[in-house]
């Protein structure tokens, strides 16, 4: 009787979260439920999968609308039915036609229309059916003559449970319509009946109608979801048989396992056998063989990657070149990415070039086809305050009191209104606000999708399935991660312009020598990793120092401590202290020594929450790997969760553990929280660590361009800028003659690319190139005549010095923009039919300060290309860097220009910082801003810093402990306000 249920993933309607729903169809005695929210299947697996566990038979479909206005309601009589609806539901959704007046003919399926629309129907016919409210019983007889015995149904809609739901329903209208809520109409909202009543209720409602009851009955009786949630969904096959699968798979494993390890290499050959055949058993050779493919592909044309995750465990993966983690050096555990006892489904990341990614993805949906392959789906959740700012809006707050209440909540008692949002934000905290693409996930099915998910249409272009990685793994598939990363932009450019600018062919993948290699381990001792991926901010070089890391293994650890969640717990200073001398510390347990010996008895990756679960603890591997998915916050049954955690103080119990020791256990593994990394992971990233030491080592100016043209790193352009000149670099600002969009190298010097100037349009920069390709501009005049730039973008140009090889100063060229503006402005880059003389003008001697120059390149390109401490007001005084460490324990004063900050509170609570600086020489430096000398000497933006502390030295890394700081003043601006920059004439 219950056919048109909502649940809150009718988005900014529903207010009832399906295990909500199913807890109260349960409390009241239901036995049969119809999920059907609005133009969505999103909730549809997990609604199932609590209905079973609750004994109530669980019926699916969905509510079709045209914006606000109900159209029908679909529910599937099977699963074919249910590919059916989302066949019809994605026809529209993707490409965003409205849904038509009468719903097709399902096969499978069936469709009610609500008692109004049948005024617009000539006739039922079979499949389909009238539902009715029981506020429209004494409607019926208006349409006697069109319903069909059996026909008539109850239709009675479900939004809400209670008086808080309604008005939470009303709020969620508010915020979908953005209206104030004296603003909402009736008709955009629910009737008040729209709430989940006894079937005694019900049928009291219908008593003088039972034949519509009895109708309802038979039509849920017919209806049907046979799921099986645990067979596998994704694409089964490769080539045309399992067999073939095998044996290509077994193939390339072991023609590649000479390469990996040498032609003797027994233990390589017996993992291989072992790997191979678990895979086979576990039906995972497709996955493999397409993730290889996806990987040749990209090599094919060009594109470097890097296979990371949990799948970087596999030999398989390492011989085949998925990954280039070698799982036998650094004894990693395939049982990790896959095993018999894990519960969830394994998945490779493969991190791509951010200007690579959408072709790879372009690839796989031409490669499998667009019904077999979508992209996954995230839920936006009203999480963060995100309630209370939207509440806030509905109630007409102004934006300061929104952002005074967001900040302090306790603010709520200061009126009505925003006493009530105190009530229903929370009541919000984990609705879906709206759905969004996943980070990089791609599903491949072996059936087309629609049996499974309706899609819909991002602006990516990329069809999206309408649930998240949690539903995607309960149901059975296992995804690819196809990651865009701009450190892999680094390395791919920067091996391009090594063969540009030197002729030379790089390999690389030649992993095994680079970390062996002798000039890459003194770059990374002497902590000369700027511009390398996951090595080069502040706390990873400090880290980096303290362990005095100078090789592989070290790398990998450094790479996996550094997250919060190891950090946090103080587990990463024990693991220095532990490394540091590792005779000198007492074990928490000879078992825990036992399992992470090479880590010093400190858990720091996730398999060793695995290891402790299961071998400590003892609990079962399946519960193990449950745990590890919560500690890297990739599950979120709190329930099972509760479970594992009561049998883990249980089980510690009864093998004789002391309380203390179980907690302080408990609180390590607690520690990991949504941060923690596999060993394989962390191995992935030392290893594209290790492919950037390279190039900067070896090629550093070509390295430094390439990180500067795929803007990202952990620093701004300018440090990069600098960083690039203290590597040999010659930097020019951009040139008319040498500049192309992006940086480019010639020789030693980098030529600045036009994309680093504020305000300068592509548009024109890109007519300015396609003119200068054809034949190089002469002096200014002939660029006015050949590209239409206006004088608003001419004038940047000339600040920024880009005209600088035609002989004139900037305002000798300002005078002549504006006359050669004005005559050329209606020109558009045409050619002139007749050559004419060009015009010259008679200019007074026009004086010109250097200084202008570096405010011009402040102004434009966000930086000075000269040394920032040139433009102090006053040359400061003090030591510099490189004497700290003959000065630990004594106040020192020195100078800093500002390069990074990380604030973050004490353990008092109180707000403090770290500071990263650079001095008059161009060495960095490291300071610590407690709560008490934050608060007296705050740090106000960047620029240059007079710095009083004292050095202090931790695990040998020297750093300024600040007492007192102060901000020097620059030099004026001597273009003097607006000035000849801005008018001329």
């Amino acid at each position: 009787m219950y056919l048109n249920v909502h649940s809150y993933f009718s988005l900014r309607y529903g207010t009832l979260s399906p295990e909500q729903l199913v807890h109260r169809a349960q409390a009241l005695g239901i036995d049969c439920l119809a999920l059907t929210d609005i133009n969505t299947v999103s909730g549809v697996f997990e609604f199932v999968r609590l209905c079973r566990a609750a004994g109530i038979k669980p019926v699916v479909g969905v509510e079709v609308r045209n914006l606000g206005e109900l159209l029908y309601v679909c529910l599937a009589r099977s699963t074919d039915g249910f590919a059916e609806i989302n066949r019809f539901l994605s026809d529209h959704l993707l490409t965003g036609r409205a849904f038509p007046l009468r719903a097709p003919q399902f096969q499978n399926a069936v469709v009610i229309y609500p008692l109004m629309r049948l005024d617009h129907l000539e006739s039922l016919q079979a499949g389909e059916y009238v539902g009715v409210r029981a506020s429209q019983v004494t409607q019926l007889w208006r349409y006697q003559k069109k319903l069909g015995t059996g026909q008539t149904v109850v239709l009675q809609p479900v939004t809400y449970a209670d008086g808080i739901g309604f008005n939470l329903h009303k709020l969620l209208r508010c915020i979908a319509h953005n209206c104030l809520g004296s603003r909402l109409t009736e008709y955009e909202t629910i009737a008040t009946d729209e709430y989940l009543i006894s079937p005694q209720q019900l049928m009291a409602a219908f008593s003088d109608r039972s034949q519509l009851l009895e109708n309802s009955g038979k039509l849920l009786a017919s209806c049907s979801f046979d799921f099986d949630f645990g067979a596998p969904k994704n694409r089964k096959l490769y080539t045309r048989s399992p067999a073939d699968d095998t044996a290509l798979l077994r193939k390339l494993a072991f023609d590649a396992l000479p390469q990996r390890y040498g032609v003797r290499n027994l233990e390589a050959q017996r993992r291989v056998e072992r790997e191979l055949k678990i895979i086979e058993e576990l039906d995972f050779t497709a996955y493999f063989l397409i993730t290889w493919d996806i990987v040749q592909y990209a090599h094919s044309r060009g594109y470097f990657h890097v296979g990371r995750g949990s799948g970087a465990n596999s030999i398989v993966a390492y011989c085949i070149g998925i990954t280039d983690v070698d799982p036998i050096r650094l004894d990693l555990y395939f049982e990790r990415f896959i095993n018999p006892h894990r519960s969830s489904p394994p998945d490779f990341d493969l991190d791509f070039s951010w200007t690579d990614r959408d072709e790879l993805t372009d690839y796989i949906f031409k490669k499998w086809g667009r019904e077999h392959v979508c992209l996954m789906a995230t839920y936006v959740t009203f999480r963060d305050r995100a309630a209370w700012r939207e509440l806030g809006k509905v109630f007409g707050l102004p934006k300061a009191e929104i952002d005074a209440l967001v900040l302090d909540p306790t603010n709520a008692l200061n009126n009505p209104h925003s006493r009530l949002i105190a009530r229903y934000a929370p009541l919000l905290e984990e609705f879906p606000n709206y759905l969004s693409v996943h980070a990089g996930g791609i599903l491949i099915s072996e059936l087309p999708l629609y049996h499974y998910t309706a899609l819909t249409m991002p602006p990516k272009g990329f069809a999206l399935c309408q649930w998240d990685m949690y539903v995607a793994e309960e149901i059975g598939f296992a995804k690819w991660d196809i990651l865009s990363q701009r450190g892999l932009g680094h390395i791919k450019e920067a091996v391009d312009l090594v063969r540009q600018n030197r002729q030379i062919h790089l390999d690389i993948h030649r992993i095994q020598d680079f970390v062996g290699d002798e000039r890459i381990r003194r770059q990374l001792q002497q902590n000369e990793t700027m511009g390398c991926f996951y090595i080069e901010s502040p706390a990873m070089q400090q880290l980096i120092a303290k362990l005095r890391c100078a090789d592989y293994p070290t790398l990998v650890a450094a790479s996996s401590i550094i997250r919060p969640g190891v950090a946090s717990s103080g587990m990463m200073d024990e693991y220095i202290r532990r490394h540091y001398n590792p005779a000198s510390y007492v074990p928490l347990h000879p078992k825990m020594q036992e399992l992470m010996a090479d880590t010093y008895g400190v858990m720091i990756y996730q398999e060793d929450v695995i290891k402790v679960a299961h071998h400590f603890a003892g609990l079962t591997l399946a519960e193990a790997d449950v745990l590890r998915r919560a500690m890297s916050g990739k599950y979120r049954s709190k329930g099972e969760f509760a479970r594992i955690q009561e049998k883990f103080f249980t089980s510690c119990r009864e093998r004789g553990y002391g309380e203390a020791l179980i907690t302080e256990v408990w609180r390590q593994i607690q520690s990991f929280g949504g941060y923690s990394f596999s060993k394989a992971h962390s191995a992935s990233f030392a290893v594209e660590s290790y492919q950037s030491l390279y190039l900067k080592t070896y090629f550093p100016i070509e390295f430094m361009c390439a990180v500067l043209n795929n803007f990202g790193g952990f620093y701004r352009t300018e440090f990069y800028v600098h960083e690039a000149r203290r590597w040999g670099a010659r930097i020019e600002a951009p040139d008319i003659l040498q500049s192309e969009y992006n940086a480019r190298v010639e020789g030693k010097t980098i030529w600045l690319g036009f994309v680093l100037l504020k305000g300068l349009e592509k548009k024109m920069v890109q007519q300015l190139l396609q003119q200068r390709s054809q034949q190089p501009f002469t002096d200014l005049e002939d660029f006015c005549k050949r590209v239409p730039a206006g004088l608003e973008q001419l004038i940047i140009l000339i600040r920024a010095g880009v005209f600088r090889s035609f002989g004139l100063s900037k305002k000798e060229l300002l005078w002549h923009a504006h006359a050669l503006v004005n005559a050329y402005a209606q020109h558009e880059g045409v050619p002139e039919l007749f050559e004419l003389s060009e015009t010259s003008w008679n200019l007074p001697s026009l004086w010109q300060d250097p200084l202008e120059d570096a405010y011009d390149e402040i102004e434009l390109l966000g930086f000075s290309l000269c040394s920032p401490f040139e433009l102090l007001a006053q040359p400061g005084g003090g030591s510099t860097a490189r004497h700290l460490v003959e000065q630990v324990g004594r106040i020192v004063t020195l100078m800093g220009y500002l390069v990074t900050t990380k604030p973050l509170l004490a353990k008092n609570g109180q707000r403090m910082a770290f500071g990263y600086f650079v001095d008059r020489e161009g060495r960095y430096f490291n300071t610590t801003h407690f709560p008490g000398s934050l608060a007296r000497y705050p740090l106000r933006g960047g620029g240059i810093y007079q710095l009083e502390g004292k050095a202090v030295a931790e695990f040998g890394v020297v750093s300024l402990e600040v007492h007192r700081l102060e901000r020097l003043p620059f030099k004026p601006d001597p273009r003097g306000g607006l000035g000849l920059y801005r008018y001329v004439g």
